[in-house]
């Protein structure tokens, strides 16, 4: 079985309760996405001020960057219960009439992935979004009929990574679309800050910097860090983090200096050593690694491309000077 990275978006098991502990339950607490806070406070004081349900939002970015956690904001906010689904889940229609028809007024359903629900689920629910209706055809061929019936008021919160994946119709309907981006190292710092207060992990400064500055730019990767290197600080050292502690972790983890962990540097090589800095084919370079695609696409791609590492050209892939330095300067320090 491949080995889990430290570095890997998608919550394990073992991190869910601790990731529910560090949540912010209010806007006030949610920290980064400066505008995006702004824009949903009026968005959501001008519903309450109407004592309307607010309308369905739309959130887009990487993985990892708090689109569910600004889904639970929400519903806090709002004062609403907040069901949880993932796309992929939602195997037919019937399973997300089911959904709906299940919530009270003011409630509020996020749908993870949304770009993966199949054709008839999201069909089903435009008329849920537009007019709180749901339209459901029963039996088939001449015989069938249509069954309406009328919804409560609610809220529909929808989360990808692929926006441009969506349908024209999905995306019409959201009445607020939120593009989610990286955060700075001053904001992962911020973060850092109140998850070891919470955590009650000993961490200076210096340390709490040096993580900040290898999480990627990523909430729930800097929480994931944290905790790994607190384990470390527990086992090896005196429980507390400093700068010192931090970077020998950070080395037992296979994290280097601009956050790049395995698979990434995996990537940067293959490209560099196999194929002569490309450019290669995603499907080619996925094998070559022994990574899926989705992998590539949606982890390792946009922060290699942010960092300038990595670059999308007409046939392929290609790795820039700057990630070709980049492999020097950390074999040589090897």
């Amino acid at each position: 079985m491949k080995d889990k990275s430290v570095l890997d978006v998608k919550i394990q098991k073992e991190d869910k309760v601790l990731d529910l502990a560090l949540r912010p339950k209010k806007l006030l607490e949610y920290v980064g996405q400066k505008q995006i806070k702004q824009s949903l406070e009026i968005f959501i004081m001008a519903a309450k001020k109407r004592q309307e349900t607010p309308e369905h939002v739309l959130l887009y970015g990487p993985p990892g960057i708090g689109k569910t956690t600004l889904a639970n904001v929400i519903a806090n906010e709002v004062g609403g219960n907040l069901r949880v689904v993932s796309g992929p889940a939602v195997e037919r229609a019937g399973d997300l009439a089911s959904l709906v028809t299940s919530l009270s007024p003011g409630d509020v359903l996020f749908i993870d992935e949304i770009h993966r629900l199949n054709t008839q689920a999201e069909e089903l629910l435009y008329p849920v979004m537009e007019d709180a209706i749901l339209d459901v055809m029963l039996g088939k061929g001449p015989g069938a009929k249509n069954l309406r019936m009328e919804l409560p008021p609610i809220t529909i919160i929808g989360a990808t990574t692929k926006a441009g994946s969506l349908s024209g119709p999905l995306r019409d309907r959201d009445g607020m679309t939120y593009r989610l981006d990286f955060y700075t190292d001053a904001e992962i710092d911020d973060i850092l800050k109140r998850s070891a207060k919470i955590l009650g992990i000993k961490l200076d400064s210096l340390g709490r910097k040096e993580i900040a500055k290898r999480s990627r730019k990523t909430p729930r990767i800097a929480n994931r860090l944290l905790k790994r290197i607190r384990d470390y600080a527990e086992v090896k050292e005196d429980g507390k983090i400093t700068l010192a502690v931090a970077q020998k972790a950070l080395k037992l983890l296979n994290v280097d200096e601009k956050g790049l962990d395995q698979v990434d540097q995996k990537l940067l090589e293959t490209l560099v050593d196999k194929f002569s800095g490309g450019p290669v084919g995603l499907k080619t370079l996925a094998a070559a690694i022994g990574e899926d695609e989705e992998t590539i696409e949606t982890v390792c791609e946009p922060y290699l491309i942010r960092l300038g590492f990595l670059k999308r050209a007409a046939k392929g892939r290609e790795a820039t000077e700057r990630a070709k330095e980049h492999l020097k300067d950390m074999k040589r320090k090897e």
